[in-house]
């Protein structure tokens, strides 16, 4: 995917891509933080037919709706030929009593043998948390291992 990227004068940064139908699909970060989502006009690539601002926290979820299936996807795919590997994300809900502590405080790989992968926030991945990964409400663990692990991981995160 070719991601072009244009620097617009007193206004910020855009970049987008060209989608199947000929269309275009992007982002204008503009110099005072504020994100706009863009789509072209179908008969005019270069002309907007819609856009809308985002704040940076719908900004980040809009990133975390699209990024955390693909990373799902890719990790499935990778896993597929390894018979009871599953992959399962495994939200931090705002109640969680893992909220502001550490993954290693979960204990979660020595009680259910399970391993996180990464860790979706706010639209960014995290890769390979260490134990001294502070978790936060609203991430998404990414997490690898049998059905039995994966249902024990999510009952202990309090989300079974």
């Amino acid at each position: 995917m070719n991601v072009e990227v244009t620097l617009l004068p007193g206004i910020g940064v855009r970049k987008d891509f060209a989608l199947s139908s000929g269309r275009r699909i992007g982002v204008i970060t503009r110099k005072d933080g504020a994100n706009e989502l863009i789509v072209s006009r179908k008969d005019d690539p270069d002309a907007t037919q819609a856009s809308i601002t985002l704040s940076n926290e719908e900004a980040a979820a809009l990133g975390t709706l699209l990024g955390s299936p693909q990373l799902i996807a890719q990790l499935g795919e990778e896993h597929r030929e390894l018979p009871g590997i599953n992959t399962r994300q495994l939200p931090i809900h705002p109640n969680s009593r893992f909220v502001s502590r550490t993954l290693g405080d979960t204990t979660m790989r020595t009680r259910t043998g399970v391993s996180v992968v990464a860790v979706m926030r706010a639209g960014q991945v995290q890769p390979s948390p260490t134990p001294d990964f502070t978790l936060a409400a609203g991430d998404l663990l990414v997490a690898v291992g049998t059905a039995e692990g994966l249902d024990a991981a999510a009952k202990l995160l309090g989300n079974a």
